[in-house]
């Protein structure tokens, strides 16, 4: 169907229920299937409004915007034209809630503590990073959101296996459980994902990212 840059299609793309709940982010690729099987409409936000597109009179107005706005999209290169891809969908048929579990992962520990050593505070690739129980398993310590940290190599290696009082160093932040996951953080961050802050409360709305 579509000639395309795997990094176009590998974006992501924010789910909302039909009532406009948040519900999941998918990859574009998966987000024109649900479009181009008529079970998702496209939400986007122009002049404060919100208006809903399907995938014909979204493919029309991508023609327009290849000519005038080509900037401020991601392409798909099809036979004839090309597709901006969207940033919201909205599924027409699902009203379930969003789910509120953040699965325990090193991925999502790595982006709640931003990957950066909660003991020394710098940053670091995550090939530089561990994660280290706050209180050792030696000690009791359990596997869990508010026992494990990122740390660099050096730090854990002064810590040992040790608490941080028994090492002498102190924590930048204690460890907590997310109340979304903690992904979405660094989506929002970027620009082009802008749109997604009127649909994620971090009050309210959790949105479970796909593996």
């Amino acid at each position: 169907m579509f000639g395309a840059e795997r990094s176009a299609l590998d974006s992501s793309v924010l789910v909302l229920n039909q009532h406009y709940a948040a519900v999941r982010v998918v990859s574009a690729r998966r987000a024109f299937c649900l479009l181009f099987k008529e079970i998702a409409e496209i939400v986007s936000i122009e002049d404060e409004q919100f208006l809903a597109y399907d995938f014909e009179s979204w493919c029309e107005l991508s023609q327009l915007r290849a000519r005038y706005e080509h900037d401020s999209h991601e392409w798909v290169k099809c036979v004839r034209f090309e597709l901006a891809v969207p940033r919201i969908i909205r599924l027409l048929f699902y009203d379930r809630l969003p789910r509120t579990h953040v699965k325990f992962t090193r991925r999502n520990i790595y982006a709640r503590d931003s990957s950066r050593c909660q003991y020394c505070g710098k940053k670091f690739p995550t090939s530089e990073l561990s994660l280290d129980h706050v209180v050792p398993r030696s000690h009791g310590g359990v596997s869990s959101w508010t026992n494990i940290v990122c740390c660099c190599i050096k730090c854990n290696v002064r810590k040992g296996g040790r608490t941080p009082e028994q090492a002498h160093i102190k924590l930048i932040r204690r460890p907590v459980k997310p109340r979304r996951s903690p992904m979405i953080a660094l989506r929002l961050g970027h620009e082009k994902y802008a749109s997604w802050k009127h649909f994620l409360d971090a009050a309210y709305w959790n949105v479970e990212l796909r593996e």
